[in-house]
């Protein structure tokens, strides 16, 4: 391999000190480097590597992340490689396990296949294994050895509450020997020490006093070479001895710990432990913990850190006792109680939970078999929806409505909310068809089990006309959606934020039919009630802000579009933030604003902005990525940049005509659209056919009155007139004509 990449592995024991190294390079890198991006990879297996290559991979931008089918690691892999990623230092923290790394088959590729290569980059790794050190840095390696007998006695005098114990120089001697002069395990002895106030002499005799069958079972995940292989694990060890202290005498502690060790061990917040009989008995638990060093404190104080080897430690006690899947039980039953609904007021609270939520939905069997499991897996999915990450949704989602149908039955209520949530997801990713398969079998279901005026049968309708009308099926949907307004007045009232809702939905679909000024008198009714009922900056009031944006350009009313467009985006990057799928709506609508008021320049780059953004978070074939490909060629044409813009009109086209049909609304926009820069060119032949093509369809979908028909119209006329066929364009002919 041309290695252009710089590559050094730091290795040595689990415990000593490789990763608070590597922490500190990356510290003194930022102070003297300020340019230089900071990226670190949990290496612990192949699914925290593609979870930190996401995680970078959104940070810096990459495109086309989020595709369905995207290879995160290859993208992220790529994009660093190239000079525009800029200087990097990348940190592989736990790099233990030879098969992920190298391969264990020809078949299968290792996590080596995915190291960038650049210049501008350096990569570190912090392992255990000498021979993977070997295999990922070749002879650029570093060994960090156990520390000296004089410099671990300096540690654990550091470490004692009691310096006074270091007179007895013999039973201090004997105890850093016997904790192998290992970081880890001196500070866990030493907490341990200071906690009970006993002697050097007292815990020498609880070290020689250890079951080793169980230290052995502890060690099972270490995977140190030379040291473990014997089952004298000092870490393991210490912990034994502590862990058996606190469940003496704080089991309230040993019941955090055995929590914590079935979620994430990072970053993990103090409200998803199980409340306590009193906050003080809560306060004593956690104190515990961080007094044997098994957890640190967050800076802000409401967060904790586990350590990676108590929490390998924890699992694997666990596992001997035959407990794991008990707490694992406990666990999911806690964070279902915790975890809130996707409103998005509890928007900072449910990411602070998702990794946790993830990491327990990934490694436990209790999923599917507990009514909890399956709540949780629902908040989940339903959250990861709000948050525009649809492609992460669906899995989730998928399982909550096959583990419903399976223990209810697929006519059971639950159930039916199941496959509505799941035909939500396919919606927004575009996939039309599916989904209004999946929204008929939730509303006729709904109707049947709880009568055609509950709200959750008004829902599943509403959901149902949504998907008609991304469809180009307006009057159906405007059909449905006056069913749901009419219901949602008697049942709920008419400031019902479900209500309004439907107002706003209605404002949509008679948009789409050209009714404008119909739509902005019931678009202002829905901003209307909504600020009121919900504020200013609510997601769902500013969804009514850029509706109404929307119908007053469609009337050519420009400057107000223009400003209610800003507020929408300004508010939607606040509240949702820059890549979100709705924030890039904000900015396409200002785009195409900008465009009408011939700021051509600024809209360009605006649809830049928005195209990236799409293919990244949807995919390249989303019709609303294919809606961005449209506007730019638009733009383009209207700069007289015809080449590129026919180009761009062709994707655009064949895009829409594969993912929504040859005859939806929007794909015949797109025809529209590659005629006129085609007439541009002075290809009149082609323009005639394609302005032909899009009229017969806008007749058929829309109506000979529809504006966008009238459009089509006025268009093959003027490209017939280019041709000379004044009689067919409705011209008088030119004998009959006053020059």
């Amino acid at each position: 391999m041309n290695d252009r990449t710089q590559k050094t592995a730091v290795f040595g024991l689990g415990g000593v000190g490789k990763t608070q190294i590597a922490l500190e390079l990356a510290y003194r890198t930022r102070e003297k480097y300020g340019d230089c991006s900071l990226l670190w990879v949990p290496a612990t297996n192949v699914k925290s590597f593609r979870q930190a290559y996401l995680n970078i991979g959104q940070q810096l931008g990459v495109p086309r992340l989020e595709e369905e089918q995207a290879d995160v690691k290859k993208l992220v892999q790529q994009y660093l490689s190239q000079k525009k990623a800029g200087h990097w230092l990348l940190i592989f923290n736990n790099a233990d396990d030879v098969d992920i790394w190298i391969g264990s088959t020809s078949s299968r590729a290792g996590l080596i296949d995915y190291l960038p290569q650049s210049s501008q980059g350096s990569i570190v790794f912090t392992t255990r294994s000498r021979k993977i050190a070997v295999d990922l840095a070749h002879q650029n390696m570093v060994k960090v050895s156990e520390m000296d007998e004089e410099t671990a006695t300096q540690m654990l005098a550091k470490s004692l509450a009691d310096p006074n114990l270091l007179k007895n120089c013999q039973d201090t001697a004997e105890l850093v020997e016997q904790l192998t002069f290992l970081p880890l395990a001196i500070a866990q002895a030493a907490a341990y020490i200071n906690k009970n106030g006993i002697a050097f002499a007292d815990y020498l005799l609880l070290l020689k006093d250890h079951k080793e069958s169980a230290v052995k079972i502890l060690s099972e995940d270490f995977k140190d070479e030379a040291r473990y292989q014997d089952a004298k694990n000092p870490v393991a060890t210490t912990w034994l001895i502590s862990f058996n202290q606190i469940r003496h005498h704080d089991p309230l502690a040993a019941e955090y710990l055995s929590i914590m060790s079935c979620i994430d061990p990072k970053d993990i917040p103090q409200s998803l432990l199980p409340p306590a009989k009193s906050r003080k008995a809560e306060v004593d638990a956690i104190g515990t913990l961080n007094a044997y060093s098994f957890v640190s404190r967050q800076s802000a104080g409401q967060s904790l850190d586990l350590h990676p080897l108590v929490h390998i430690a924890t699992r694997n006690w666990l596992t001997k006792e035959n407990s794991l899947a008990r707490w694992e039980a406990k666990a999911i039953a806690r964070l279902e109680e915790v975890f809130p609904n996707n409103n998005h007021a509890n928007r900072g609270i449910w990411r602070a939970y998702l990794p946790h939520t993830q990491y327990i939905l990934g490694s436990s069997l209790q999923v599917e078999n507990t009514s909890q499991g399956l709540g949780l897996c629902e908040k989940f999915g339903l959250c990861l929806l709000s948050d525009g990450r649809y492609n992460e949704a669906k899995k989730p989602l998928l399982q909550v409505m096959e583990g419903r149908e399976k223990a209810l039955g697929k006519e059971h209520p639950d159930a039916l909310t199941s496959v509505s949530n799941l035909a939500a997801v396919l919606r927004y990713q575009g996939k039309y068809q599916v989904a209004e398969e999946m929204n008929r079998r939730a509303l006729e279901g709904r109707e049947k089990a709880l009568g055609k005026q509950h709200p959750s049968t008004l829902t599943s309708m509403s959901n149902l006309a949504a998907v008609l009308q991304y469809q180009g099926k307006c009057e159906a949907a405007e059909e449905m959606k006056r069913r749901v307004l009419e219901g949602r007045e008697k049942a709920l009232g008419k400031e019902h934020p479900d209500t309004l809702t439907s107002v706003s939905n209605l404002a949509l679909v008679l948009r789409h039919q050209g009714k404008y000024k119909a739509a902005e008198e019931i678009n202002r009714r829905a901003l209307e009630g909504r600020e009121k009922a919900l504020g200013k900056e609510h997601p769902d009031t500013l969804t009514s802000v850029s509706n109404l944006a929307a119908v007053l350009q469609c009337q050519g009313k420009y400057e107000a579009a223009e400003e209610m467009n800003r507020r929408a985006l300004e508010g939607r990057e606040n509240a949702l933030g820059k890549e979100h799928p709705s924030t890039l709506t904000s900015v396409s609508d200002l785009a195409l604003v900008l465009q009408y008021q011939g700021k051509y320049e600024a809209a360009e780059e605006t649809n830049r902005r928005v195209l990236e953004g799409r293919e990244k978070a949807l995919g390249k074939e989303h019709p609303d990525t294919l809606t961005s490909v449209n506007n730019l060629a638009l733009v383009l044409r209207y700069q007289g940049k015809y080449e590129a813009a026919e180009e761009i009109n062709r994707r655009a086209l064949e895009g829409y005509e594969k993912a929504l049909g040859k005859e939806h609304p929007s794909t015949l926009t797109s025809v529209s659209n590659l005629a006129a820069v085609l007439q541009c060119q002075g290809k009149y032949e082609a323009a005639e056919e394609m302005n032909r093509r899009a009229l017969e369809g806008r007749e058929k979908a829309l109506g000979k009155e529809h504006p966008s028909t009238l459009t089509s119209v006025s268009d093959l006329a003027l490209v017939l007139r280019r041709q000379g066929k004044y009689e067919a364009a409705g011209d008088k002919p030119a004998s009959a004509r006053r020059i």
